[in-house]
């Protein structure tokens, strides 16, 4: 008993201490070279009021380039890895991703759309934001019309509305000026942080933060609902009210992280596999485990895109290299943490 308590604190700490680290260190990287000492006191001085020799650079370089990029990174990869967890416990199904019911697709279109009519970055994001709640809704609304098991009917519908979307956004790309839109609707889609900007994080503040909250609260009840619906009923939980309130969260979340970041795949499909490995099944460890992993895996895959090379790496591309393989493995060893 004593050295599962320890286990549990030594992995608890390292789940808290490990992000901060890695929040530090991402400072560090990019073209313009900042010491570990000048972070940290770019980082203290105007919280804690007290004057220093730094130049205006550095404060600008931490504050208005690296420190929203770094915020964001961490946000949209907590925000996927939360949304994948509770996805997996809600449909008992450990290949759902956070887009499974269209908000990517549906993202993709507003975002694509904003660009065809030559808006600018906080447009984007916006129409980005509320086209793919809009895409949900739809999901939601069409899987009511069908009788049978509601929660095939609500996948199936999300397969159709984002293969809808997803049309739409061809269109959008085919209409769209070759020299310039094109490529700009493109590299949104292949996902990059290269455009965040401290207007962006705050932009998204509320939603992400009502996701979370939702989600952190109700994690126990995720437990019971991926006993199935009857065992989950019989216990006097209310599946389909439960139901609403995790996929609307999980909506707000990936539609606010997809508005600022494009399409990122692979987060929220295996960090909760990662996270479930380390700390097991049970949601209400899973979903915190989730949030620092997925944080965690986000940036460091941020930093390698502006590090690796002198152009900048599509953040999507990193992550589908990583995580396919690594998915891969998962199937060859058999995985069987879902149980």
């Amino acid at each position: 008993m004593k050295n599962k308590v320890v286990k549990n604190v030594t992995l608890t700490s390292l789940l808290v201490i490990i992000p901060v680290i890695v929040f530090l260190f991402s400072f560090l990287i990019g073209r313009y070279p900042i010491s570990p000492y000048d972070v940290i006191i770019a980082i203290l001085s105007p919280v804690l009021h007290f004057n220093t020799n730094l130049s205006p650079s550095v404060y600008t370089v931490v504050w208005d380039i690296r420190l929203p990029r770094i915020a964001a990174a961490m946000i949209v990869g907590a925000a996927l890895s939360i949304s994948g967890a509770s996805f997996q416990g809600v449909f008992r199904n450990p290949l759902v991703s956070p887009d499974i019911l269209g908000v990517s697709g549906g993202a993709a279109f507003g975002a694509s759309l904003a660009i065809l009519f030559g808006q600018g970055s906080l447009i984007i994001q916006i129409m980005a934001f509320i086209t793919g709640l809009i895409a949900v809704t739809l999901t939601y609304m069409i899987s009511r019309k069908f009788k049978g098991d509601k929660t095939l009917m609500i996948v199936l519908a999300g397969i159709a509305i984002a293969a809808l979307f997803t049309a739409f956004t061809s269109t959008i790309k085919y209409l769209s000026n070759p020299y310039n839109q094109l490529p700009e609707i493109t590299y949104w889609l292949m996902g990059s942080l290269s455009a965040v900007t401290t207007q962006s994080v705050l932009m998204i503040l509320i939603p992400v933060s009502i996701g979370f909250t939702v989600l952190l609260l109700v994690r126990w009840r995720i437990n019971v609902l991926a006993m199935g619906d009857e065992e989950a009923t019989s216990l006097g939980v209310d599946t389909g009210k439960l139901k609403i309130i995790v996929i609307l969260s999980c909506t707000l979340l990936t539609a606010a992280a997809v508005s600022i970041s494009g399409i990122i795949g692979w987060v929220g499909l295996i960090i909760p596999h990662i996270a479930r490995m380390i700390v097991g099944p049970d949601h209400k460890k899973l979903l915190p485990a989730a949030i620092s992993i997925g944080a965690i895996f986000l940036l460091l895959i941020d930093d390698v895109s502006r590090a690796a090379t002198t152009v900048e790496i599509p953040i999507g591309i990193l992550t589908a290299i990583i995580g396919a393989p690594f998915f891969i493995y998962l199937l060859q060893k058999g995985y069987e943490g879902w149980s």
